[in-house]
């Protein structure tokens, strides 16, 4: 299973997002970015990568313990950015981006600490990808329009297992599919 933890923000966050992006991708030249698709927005905390089914039940116990030790927090999508020259144009997120930043950590620390090969630890940038592309592009304009986006904070209250079913039709511009494999209430009380 191709496997990761995010927090997955509301329906109605993903909307006011939504709303935005349409805005967006009326611009010049939006074609020439790979849009994500509404129902895979979601704040990837760590990416796992294919694990075997005997990983699974450890890692999931060491995700439930992190979010246990991890109080909810206030959270909104705010702004955006880009990684590689306009290669991923993403929202980004304001409010308890520390608790956010330690829930991503504690993500990838449960992983280790179940065997799963995590590669070089790099410093968590909260963001939620809303287009790709495969060349160096020009989002100046895209970023523009996200500097001014301000979504209605929300309190972050739990930690989801998702999985990534890769598209296999090879039809262009299809989207991967997610899939919640668990979810587990942030907070000693859950």
């Amino acid at each position: 299973m191709r496997l990761f933890a995010a927090v997955l923000p509301p329906e109605d966050v993903v909307a006011e997002l939504a709303a935005r992006v349409t805005e967006l991708r009326a611009l010049p030249g939006a074609d020439a970015l790979r849009w994500t698709g509404r129902p895979g927005w979601h704040f990837t905390l760590a990416f796992y990568g294919e694990l075997e089914e005997d990983v699974i039940p450890d890692l999931s116990a060491r995700l439930e313990r992190a979010a246990h030790r991890t109080a909810p927090f206030p959270l909104a999508l705010r702004g955006g950015g880009q990684f590689g020259k306009g290669r991923a144009l993403w929202a980004g997120a304001e409010g308890d981006v520390p608790a956010l930043r330690l829930l991503a950590d504690r993500a990838e620390a449960a992983a280790r600490k179940a065997g799963v090969a995590m590669g070089e630890h790099r410093r968590y940038k909260a963001h939620l990808t809303v287009a790709r592309s495969r060349d160096d592009i020009d989002v100046r304009p895209y970023l523009e329009a996200l500097n001014s986006f301000a979504g209605r904070t929300w309190t972050v209250d739990e930690l989801t297992l998702v999985r990534s079913n890769l598209p296999k039709s090879g039809v262009p511009g299809e989207q991967p599919r997610y899939e919640t494999v668990a979810r587990w209430p942030l907070g000693a009380a859950g």
